[in-house]
C-alpha cells in the first residue's frame, strides 16, 4: 500500500509541476510570450519518455516472472497440494 502511495505521489508531481509552470508562466517583457505548441510538445515528450520507461520496467518484470516460475525450471518445486494430488 505504501508503494502505491509513493508511486501515485511521484506521478502526481510529474504531472502537476509542469502544468503549474505553464499556468503561472509570466512574460517579463511585453514581446516575450509562451509558445503553447512548443510547451505542449515538450510536456508530451516528457510524459512519453516516462511512459516508455515504466512500460520497459513492467515488461521486463513480467518476462522475468514468467521465465523464473515456469514449470520446467530446475528449481521449481510442486506445492503441497500438487504433491498430494489435491485440487
Amino acid at each position: 500500500m505504501a508503494r502505491a502511495i509513493v508511486l501515485m505521489s511521484i506521478l502526481t508531481v510529474l504531472v502537476i509541476l509542469p502544468t503549474l509552470q505553464l499556468v503561472f508562466g509570466e512574460a517579463t517583457e511585453a514581446g516575450d510570450y509562451i509558445n503553447r505548441k512548443v510547451e505542449i510538445w515538450n510536456l508530451f515528450f516528457k510524459m512519453m519518455t516516462i511512459a516508455f520507461t515504466v512500460g520497459a520496467v513492467v515488461s521486463g518484470t513480467l518476462i522475468w516472472v514468467v521465465w523464473r516460475f515456469r514449470e520446467s525450471h530446475p528449481k521449481a518445486k510442486p506445492t503441497k497440494y500438487e504433491e498430494k494430488g489435491e485440487w
